[in-house]
C-alpha cells in the first residue's frame, strides 16, 4: 500500500493529508463494494507497480488477474427500446413524396436517383401555398409549375385555404389561370364553390346554361362587376330569367357604360319569362354580334325582329348558328383540372348512402314513389324551343370590295348616303342619351347597389 501511496503522492505530503485520503478512499471502496444491489458498476481495477489488480467483491481483497475483455454495453440488461412512428399527421406524410426517384433498369434492378433541388423546393412551397403573400411579378413559367404541383396535392379543394391560394394566382395572372369556364348543368358546383368561381378574373367565355339560377342569384350580380368586363361570350340558357333580371344585368352598361360592354355572343334561350320589355334592355349591347332569344315569351315576334335589326344591326337567321353550339365551350386554363376536382368532390358528396338506398328500396317494394322530383333537363326545353321556332340573330359581315373604281356620280351618291346614315346615327345617340338621362326610380335604386 505504501508503494501505491507513493504513486498517488510522489511529491510527499503530510501524514494528516495521507490519512484523510485513505479514509475517504476506503469509504468509497466500501460503498462501491456494498452497493451492488443499487448499481452494477462491474469489477474495479487498481494499478500498482505497473500491474492491474481486480478487487474481489465477495471477500473484499485484491487479486492479481489479467483483465478479460468484455463486450461494451451501453445500457443495462433490462433496458428495452420501442420504435414509435410520428402519427400526428398521417395525411401530410402520405402526400409528402420521397426525395428519390426509383426506376428499374433493363436487367430488372432497382435504381434510384436524387431529385433536383428545384423540385424539392417546389414541393415544399406547394404544400404551403396558402401562406404566400403575393405572386405579382413572379415568372409565369415557374408559377404554372407551382400551380400544377399544388393542384396535384388538391390544395384548391380545401374550403378556406384553397380559396386563399387560388386568389393569389388569379390576382397575378388573370386569364392564364382560366380564360374559359363551362358550368353547364352544374348548379351544385356553383352553390358549393361560389366564392372560388367569383375569384376568376378576365374570363372571355362563361357558360352557365341549365343552372336555374334565377334573377336574384349572386353570380348574376357578379357578372356586372369590372372583374368580368372581359367576357365576350355569355351563355345563360334555361336559367329562369325574367325582364327584371335583364334590367339588373344591363344597368351598368345602359347608364355607366361599364360591365358587359364587350359582349359579342349572348344566349338567352329557354327563358319563357323574358318578354318584349326585356328585349329592349338588350339593345344597349352595341358590340353584340350573335343573339339567341329562342323559347322566350315574346308577344310580337315580328316587331322584335325589326327592332333588333334597326337598332343593333342584327339579322334574323333561318339556320341554327354554330356560335350557340355548347360543345365548343370548354374549360381552358391552368385551373382546368381544379374544376374537375370540384365536380368529383360534389359527386362523391351527393352519392346515395347505404341507409338511403335501403329506404328507397323499401319504398319501391311497397309501391311508393319518392317525394323529390327530378330536375327537368335541358333536352326537354330544347324540344320546346324547336316547336316555338328559332330566334337567332347575327351581324352580317360587309365583304371587302376589290373592284375597280366606279364613276364619280356613283361615288357622290354613296357619300350622300353615308352622310345620311351618320346623321341618323347621331340623332339616335341623342335620343338614347335623353332616354338615359330620364332615369326611373328603379334604375336609381339599381345604381345605388353598385
Amino acid at each position: 500500500m505504501g508503494s501505491f501511496l507513493s504513486c498517488v503522492f510522489p511529491c510527499g505530503c503530510s501524514s494528516f493529508v495521507c490519512g484523510l485520503f485513505l479514509q475517504n478512499w476506503t469509504r468509497g471502496m466500501s460503498y462501491c463494494l456494498h452497493s451492488e444491489s443499487h448499481l452494477d458498476t462491474g469489477p474495479i481495477y487498481v494499478r500498482e507497480n505497473g500491474k492491474l489488480h481486480v478487487v474481489n467483491q465477495g471477500a473484499g481483497g485484491v487479486q492479481n488477474v489479467t483483465p478479460k475483455t468484455r463486450p461494451f454495453r451501453l445500457f443495462s440488461r433490462g433496458f428495452s427500446v420501442e420504435l414509435c412512428m410520428n402519427r400526428e399527421d398521417d395525411r401530410a406524410r402520405r402526400q409528402r413524396t420521397d426525395h428519390f426517384i426509383f426506376t428499374y433498369t433493363k436487367e430488372g434492378n432497382l435504381r434510384y436517383s436524387a431529385k433536383s433541388l428545384f423540385s424539392l423546393v417546389l414541393g415544399y412551397i406547394s404544400d404551403n401555398v396558402d401562406h404566400i403573400d403575393s405572386l405579382i411579378g413572379f415568372p409565369e413559367q415557374i408559377a404554372e409549375k407551382l400551380f400544377s404541383a399544388a393542384e396535384a396535392r388538391q390544395k384548391f379543394t380545401e374550403p378556406v385555404t384553397g380559396l386563399r391560394a387560388l386568389q393569389k394566382f388569379t390576382e397575378a395572372y388573370g386569364s392564364l389561370v382560366l380564360c374559359s369556364l363551362c358550368l353547364r348543368n352544374r348548379y351544385l358546383v356553383i352553390s358549393e364553390k361560389l366564392e372560388e368561381i367569383k375569384s376568376f378574373r378576365e374570363l372571355t367565355c362563361l357558360d352557365l346554361s341549365c343552372c336555374k339560377l334565377g334573377d336574384e342569384h349572386e353570380l348574376l350580380e357578379h357578372l356586372t362587376k369590372e372583374a368580368l368586363s372581359s367576357v365576350k361570350r355569355l351563355l345563360l340558357k334555361d336559367n329562369c330569367l325574367s325582364d327584371a333580371g335583364l334590367r339588373r344585368m344591363t344597368a351598368p352598361v345602359r347608364v355607366l357604360k361599364k360591365g358587359l360592354e364587350n359582349l359579342l355572343v349572348l344566349d338567352l334561350s329557354c327563358n319563357p319569362k323574358i318578354t318584349d320589355v326585356g328585349i329592349g334592355y338588350l339593345l344597349s349591347f352595341k358590340k353584340l354580334n350573335c343573339l339567341d332569344i329562342s323559347g322566350t315569351g315574346l308577344k310580337d315576334v315580328n316587331a322584335v325582329i325589326k327592332r333588333i335589326q334597326m337598332q343593333i344591326g342584327l339579322v334574323h337567321s333561318q339556320v341554327p348558328l354554330k356560335e350557340f353550339d355548347h360543345s365548343n365551350c370548354k374549360t381552358e386554363g391552368w385551373a382546368e383540372q381544379t374544376v374537375l376536382q370540384w365536380e368529383q368532390a360534389v359527386m362523391e358528396a351527393t352519392k346515395p348512402q347505404d341507409n338511403l338506398r335501403s329506404r328507397t328500396a323499401a319504398l319501391h317494394f311497397y309501391g311508393k314513389t319518392h317525394r323529390i322530383k327530378e330536375v327537368v333537363k335541358c333536352k326537354l326545353v330544347e324540344a320546346e324551343t324547336k316547336v316555338s321556332g328559332n330566334l337567332q340573330f347575327y351581324k352580317e359581315k360587309v365583304p371587302n370590295c376589290h373592284l375597280p373604281l366606279k364613276k364619280e356620280v356613283a361615288g357622290s351618291h354613296e357619300l350622300k348616303n353615308n352622310k345620311k346614315r351618320a346623321l341618323a346615327e347621331q340623332e339616335r345617340e341623342r335620343t338614347s342619351k335623353q332616354k338615359h338621362l330620364c332615369l326611373t326610380v328603379e334604375d336609381w335604386d339599381l345604381l345605388n347597389t353598385y
